[in-house]
C-alpha cells in the first residue's frame, strides 16, 4: 500500500509484537501492545489505518526514537519509509492493536517484517487516520474489495446493524485465501477467486451485474487502484451516485510498487475525476 517518507507533526506510537497468527497462507495478523498505546485513539472509524515506519536496510536509529533528529542528522534516503495498514481491530482495555498483513514471501517490506516478527519486537507507527464507518441510516450497504481490503471490510460488518441489508463481495487469490468475516444477520457474502485472473475483474462484473436492493446505498469500494476507478465510474456514472454514498480509493495499483503508485497517486486521482466529469457532464 502506501509508501512515503515519515511526515513531521502526526503522533508517533512505538508498539511491541505480542503475538503473530497466519490466518491463511498469505495472510498474518499482528497483535501489537506496549504501554505507549495507551493514548491511541481508534474507533470511530471502520477503515482506520496507521502508517508504520521502516528504516532502509542497514540503518538504525539512536534511541529514543527521534523523527526531528533523524531528519537533522541524516540523508534523506536514510530516512524511514512508510507502510500504511487498516486497523482490524482495537482493544482499548487490552491495549492491543490488531493489523493483518498480506504476504508474498519476501516480496516488499511490511509482509516479509510481519512474517519475521517475535514477541517483543518494536515497531514504530504514525495514526491513526480514517474517514469511512457504515451510516446507521443507509437502506443498505455495499462493501468490495480485495485482499488489501479485507480487515476494513470485516470491521465495517461489525458496525452494520443486524438488519440491514449488506452485499459483500471479495476477490481473493483462491479458496485457501478466504477466512470466517462476522455477518450481522442481512450480509449477504460472496468470494470470488481469481485463480491467476487479473486482480478485480470479477469484483467489476459481480457490481455490474448486481441488482440492487430498494433505498438509498451506502458504498465501499477499496483496493486495487484499475478495478476501483472502474467500479468508481460504474457507480458514479451508471448508476448515478453521488460521492456522499461513497467511499471509493485505491489502496494499490498493479504494475506499481508502492513507490511509485503514492508518487502518482494525486495525479491518477485528479485524472478519474476530470474523466468522470465529462462523463457526467
Amino acid at each position: 500500500m502506501a509508501t512515503e517518507p515519515a511526515r513531521k507533526g502526526r503522533r508517533l506510537t512505538k508498539g511491541t509484537v505480542l503475538r503473530t497468527e497466519h490466518l491463511t497462507p498469505h495472510m498474518i495478523r499482528v497483535i501489537i501492545g506496549g504501554d505507549d498505546l495507551a493514548e491511541f485513539g481508534a474507533g470511530e472509524f471502520t477503515d482506520h489505518y496507521v502508517k508504520l515506519l521502516f528504516p532502509p536496510p542497514g540503518v538504525t536509529y539512536p534511541e529514543p526514537f527521534d523523527m526531528d533528529r533523524i531528519r537533522a542528522e541524516l540523508p534523506r534516503e536514510q530516512w524511514p519509509v512508510t507502510r500504511t495498514y487498516t486497523v482490524r481491530t482495537w482493544d482499548p482495555k487490552a491495549v492491543e492493536l490488531t493489523l493483518d498483513f498480506v504476504y508474498h514471501g519476501d516480496e516488499g517490506l511490511a509482509g516479509p517484517w510481519a512474517a519475521a516478527a517475535q514477541p517483543g519486537d518494536a515497531i514504530y507507527f504514525m495514526g491513526p487516520g480514517g474517514g469511512y464507518a457504515p451510516r446507521a441510516d443507509a437502506g443498505w450497504h455495499l462493501l468490495v474489495g480485495d485482499e488489501s481490503a479485507l480487515p476494513a471490510i470485516a470491521a465495517a460488518l461489525e458496525r452494520i446493524p443486524g438488519d440491514a441489508p449488506a452485499r459483500v463481495f471479495v476477490e481473493v487469490a483462491g479458496p485457501q485465501e478466504e477466512q470466517p468475516l462476522p455477518n450481522p444477520g442481512a450480509a449477504e457474502i460472496v468470494w470470488l477467486h481469481r485463480d491467476g485472473g487479473r486482480v478485480g475483474d470479477l469484483l467489476v462484473d459481480a457490481v455490474h451485474d448486481l441488482t440492487f436492493p430498494e433505498g438509498d446505498v451506502h458504498a465501499f469500494v477499496h483496493g486495487e487502484a484499475n478495478f476501483v476507478k472502474a467500479l468508481r465510474r460504474h457507480l458514479r456514472v451508471d448508476r448515478g451516485l453521488p460521492m456522499t454514498q461513497l467511499s471509493i480509493s485505491g489502496y494499490w495499483r498493479l504494475g506499481r510498487d508502492e513507490d511509485g503508485w503514492q508518487s502518482g497517486k494525486r495525479d491518477w486521482n485528479r485524472e478519474v475525476e476530470e474523466e468522470e466529469a465529462k462523463a457526467l457532464a
